[in-house]
């Protein structure tokens, strides 16, 4: 199973952060980790925004197994470009078995694979809901800041909801929100 991270316009480090609390998610699973290949696209700025050069990022880093599945997890502004990859991903060469945003505030999401939303407080959770998400959304309570939604999955209390008209909360972190979902999708 192939993971892509797409990150926003911010540190690199950030990022890292976001890659380790990934990767011990999955240590600490049953699955054995030689499984899961997690490919960071390298974003330079404004390339967090462009759906073609994640795409082929992802055709150049898959180019034997273009075929096998894979899931994105994307933040920020790097939601922009990694919707528009997915898309493309899925139309013409490979198989999306899902999509996480995290934080895209307000960018319109649709697509033909399951899609799912965490977001750093109620607000942000709920109008970006309006654009499109799937079941299964987190929001941050208490709010956070939006980078140490990334930064820290591991330290984010919130909610899972169903569905954004249907608020019958779950307690748990980001972390384990994410989790839930590879775990869903059979990578953990």
């Amino acid at each position: 199973m192939n993971v892509i991270i797409c990150p926003g316009i911010h540190e690199s480090s950030l990022t890292k952060s976001f890659i380790r609390s990934l990767t011990d998610a999955i240590s600490n699973s049953s699955l054995n980790q030689a499984s899961v290949n997690i490919l960071e696209f390298p974003a330079n700025n404004l390339s967090a925004l462009s759906g073609f050069h994640i795409w082929q990022f992802l055709r150049d880093s898959l180019a034997p197994e273009l075929k096998s599945p894979v899931i994105f997890i994307s933040f920020s502004a790097g939601v922009v470009g990694a919707i528009a990859a997915a898309s493309l991903w899925q139309n013409t060469v490979g198989n999306v078995k899902a999509f996480i945003a995290i934080d895209g505030w307000m960018v319109p999401l649709t697509g033909n694979f399951p899609i799912h939303r965490a977001s750093h407080d109620y607000f942000t959770h709920w109008s970006s809901c309006l654009l499109g998400s799937g079941d299964n959304n987190f929001y941050a309570q208490p709010a956070v800041e939006h980078l140490e939604l990334w930064r820290s999955p591991s330290t984010v209390d919130g909610y899972l909801v169903d569905s954004p008209s249907e608020e019958l909360p779950i307690s748990l972190t980001a972390a384990e929100f994410v989790n839930i979902l590879l775990k869903r999708y059979q990578v953990i």
